[in-house]
Order: C-alpha cells, then structure tokens, then sequence
C-alpha cells in the first residue's frame, strides 16, 4: 500500500495564485467582452532588455557550435555569473561575500521551500503574518507543524502579525524560534527595514542560535541609500544568517528562471548533541544532488545584467515599475483609500473599504472594474481587511484601472 505523505492533507485551500487564476478564469468566461486588467500575480510585463537579450542569443550560438557546446554545467553556477554577483550585489557595497558562498539556482521560491530539507524536523519556525505563502506552506509540508486551528494559524509555526498599528514590522517573538524567515522589501505589504530594525533581529539570532531566512528579492527597488540592501550589510549578519536573491524581478526572469541563495562559511547550525556544523556544506549536498544547474544561456543572459549597459537598462526598467508603484498610491489615496508600501518596493497594500472582506473586495474589483488584485487573506490572517496591488503591469493599464477604480461606487 502507497502512502501518502499526510501533511499535504493540512494544507485546506488551495495555494492563493492559482485560486486567483481560476476565479479570473471564470470571469473572462462568462464575460468574453470584459477588458481584464491583472495587477494580482507579480509578474512582470516588460521584455528583458536589449543587452540581456543579446547574451542569450550569444549563449544558444555557443550550443549550436561543436567547440563551444556546453553540456552540464557546475551546479552552484558557472563562475562567470557567480563572479559578477559577488562582485557587483556584495563587494562593491563593502559586504564580504565570495563568489564560493553563491548558488545559482532556477528560481528563489524554489530555494525558500527547499532550503527545509536541511534542518531537522524539529525546527521551531517564525514567519511574518502577513507574508509570501511559500514560507508557512512549505513549513508545513515539511512535517514542522500541526493542523491549522480556527483562528487561521498553523499549530507548530510561531506567527509574528504586522499590522498598522506596528507599521507592518514585527515584534521580537516572545517564543524562541530556530529558523526565521524575513523579507524586506516586503511581500505583500511593501515595508522595508532599517538598519538599526535588522541590527535587532540579527544580535537575537546571535543571543538565541536562531538562523534567519532573508529573502531579497525586491532589494533593486530601493531608492533610499539609508535602507540596507543584504542582510549581510549587519555586522555578524553572516554568522546567523543566509540570503535569497532573485532576477524575476530585478530583470524580468520570470519566464527564464534564475536566481541565488547565500551562505556564508561562517554560518552554522547544530546536532542533536549540540555540536556546531557549517550549513553551506550541506545546501550544497542537497544542490549537488538534486539539481543539475540553470541552462547555460541563462547565466550568460544574467551575467549580462552587470555589464555597463545591461546595469542602465535594468535600472530603467524598474524605474519604471517604481514609477507604476507611485501612481497607484498617489491615485488610491486621493480616491480616499488609506495606503502602503509603494516605495521602496513594486507593491501598493491598500486597506479595504468599510473593513470589506478582502476576497469580497476582490470579487467587487472583478466583477464592477474588471481589475485583479491580491486579497490579503490569502498571505495569512493578518492580512484580512487588506488588498495587495502589484506595480509589475503595462503603464496604459495602471491608468486605467486607477480611473477604473476611481469611479466605483
């Protein structure tokens, strides 16, 4: 008899993107005529860009010629990738980092799911509430929790809520946690941490023998000097911590696929005897043994984004999705909406009307504007009430569903 691994049984709904598309998918059904404009799911709409686009072409020729035909690459990633990140993401911001503690992989939402595999089923996790779903539900597919209770929370995961009244950051847990898993600039709310707020949640890592999970992948929307793009900007940082990176929406990857994890050789973790062991060994063991690399033209596309141009046009690219950011919470607010993020980050939280259900509001924009958003629900408890706006969208198309929205009743 073939048993199944019951702690997919927990997980009660379905996850939260692919329930937007389905009722999104109904709707365009049953109204063939409507104009449909999504600004839920945070894809990006823009092309890679020229220089990007050139490096791929380059790196498909090089397969399609026998003396410079590439087969399997390393699995960390080829060291011209790995180079340019350590030098360009870390060095050139005075952070120490090494092209040895990068590893190049297909896709950070990938890495924040699987980099469990490495840490023992007894782990004590900490997650934000409201937060990216990957976190709590890859926790608890893991086996690290119980089932989830009435009030929305699993049994087993420690839940930090950030709400207005705290500015969407969380409080040090009360409960000693082994694993945290941070994210700044914020998915969904748009917040972004100070220094002095990572300093705090670095120096109890240290004190309590935690190890943060810190995914970056928004770090190329901030504009303010004074907000830290890596975690490993926090002196000691790398003795309790590793980072998530991501290209999907740095330079438009999402279709092609290719971010990084980074750990650092002086981060460890422990036995069960209370012995101290480097993680980065066994992330690689793991790395090595169930993935094969990202496809050679895509690292060479990658590489691409450090290069001269390929920094110009990636910058303007985001600034254009900043600029989205800036007319939507500009235009909401004046419609009478209270607001957040949209600086510092490609996402605009919106507090619902008349303390409206969030997958009601979802519906009503649906349904009378035609316009797909995010319900806050569905990145956890604390998120109902809100409504998550991605910037990642054609700008004809945030001035429309701006004015769309504007006129609803």
């Amino acid at each position: 008899m073939a048993l199944i691994n019951e702690n997919y049984l927990k997980l009660q709904a379905g996850y939260l993107f692919p329930e937007i598309g389905r009722r999104v998918r109904e709707f365009a059904a049953a109204n063939p005529d409507k104009n449909i404009i999504r600004m839920g799911i945070g894809d990006v709409t823009q092309p890679l860009v020229p220089a990007v686009i050139k490096a791929f072409h380059e790196g498909v020729e090089e397969l399609a010629n026998a003396a410079t035909f590439k087969g399997y690459g390393p699995e960390q990633g080829y060291d011209f990738l790995r180079d340019a990140i350590a030098l360009n993401d870390y060095q050139n911001r005075g952070v120490d980092i090494s092209a040895d503690d990068i590893f190049v992989s297909d896709g950070s939402k990938c890495d924040t799911g699987n980099i469990q595999e490495i840490f023992g089923a007894g782990n004590k996790i900490a997650i934000c509430d409201p937060v990216y779903p990957v976190y709590a539900d890859t926790t608890v597919m893991s086996g690290k929790t119980g089932t989830m209770q009435s009030n929305g929370y699993f049994d087993g995961i420690i839940y930090m809520p950030c709400n207005e009244a705290n500015g969407f950051i969380p409080e040090l847990p009360t409960e000693r946690p082994d694993l945290i898993f941070l994210c700044y600039p914020n998915n969904p709310t748009g917040t972004v941490a100070s220094k002095e707020e990572l300093k705090k949640w670095v120096d109890y890592a240290r004190t309590n023998k935690c190890i943060i999970l810190y995914d970056a992948a928004y770090e190329s929307y901030i504009t303010d000097d004074s907000i830290p793009h890596s975690i490993f900007e926090i002196e000691g940082a790398k003795e309790v911590a590793l980072e998530f990176r991501s290209f999907s929406k740095t330079a438009g990857f999402t279709g092609t696929r290719c971010a990084f994890t980074v750990i650092p050789k002086e981060l460890k973790a422990y036995d069960s005897e209370g012995n101290a062991h480097p993680v980065k060994p066994l992330w690689n063991r793991r790395h090595t043994t169930k993935f094969n690399g990202v496809s050679y033209p895509v690292q060479k596309a990658a590489a691409a984004i450090y290069s001269e141009e390929g920094k110009k046009q990636v910058k303007e690219v985001v600034n254009y999705y900043l600029e989205n950011a800036r007319i939507m919470l500009e235009s909401l607010k004046k419609t009478g909406f209270t607001v957040f993020g949209g600086v510092n980050a490609p996402y605009v939280w919106v507090k619902t009307p008349n303390s409206m259900k969030s997958w009601d509001f979802f519906d009503k924009l649906l349904n009378e504007a035609n316009v797909v958003g995010t319900p806050g629900s569905g990145f956890g408890p604390s998120g109902e009430g809100y409504f998550r706006f991605s910037a990642f969208a054609d700008r004809a198309n945030v001035l429309d569903a701006m004015e769309r929205i504007k006129n609803l009743k």
